[in-house]
């Protein structure tokens, strides 16, 4: 996901961004003013491995990144990234770790990772 860049929502309040950013109608093929759901697994590719966005669905989709981009915005952050279960959160922070280093979080996360 591209960095979030300063735009006409930039100053605007919570309820504004929450509709708005990430689900500009000119980002669809249609000019969908709602964006629609994505309910595809797959996607077309001119070659194997030559995906032009998204090849597979748990890997990414275009609603995926709208919240994604949503999200990053009411946060007033850069990023964001959405899992489709706790284990696929924690594993990913897992992976970032290095020896020594912490994880600070509430006890209200998946309780696979309160076992770590």
């Amino acid at each position: 996901m591209a960095p979030q860049q300063d735009s006409v929502y930039g100053t605007d309040g919570f309820g504004t961004k929450a509709i708005h950013v990430g689900q500009e109608p000119e980002r669809w093929d249609m000019n969908q003013v709602v964006p629609c759901i994505s309910l595809s697994t797959t996607y077309k590719q001119e070659r194997p491995g030559e995906p032009k966005g998204h090849d597979y669905s748990r890997a990414g989709n275009p609603t995926r990144d709208v919240l994604q981009e949503n999200i990053a915005a009411l946060e007033n952050g850069q990023f964001c990234r959405v899992y489709s279960s706790g284990l696929a959160a924690s594993m990913s922070l897992a992976n970032i770790l290095k020896t020594g280093d912490h994880i600070v979080c509430s006890d209200d996360v998946y309780g696979g990772l309160l076992l770590v």
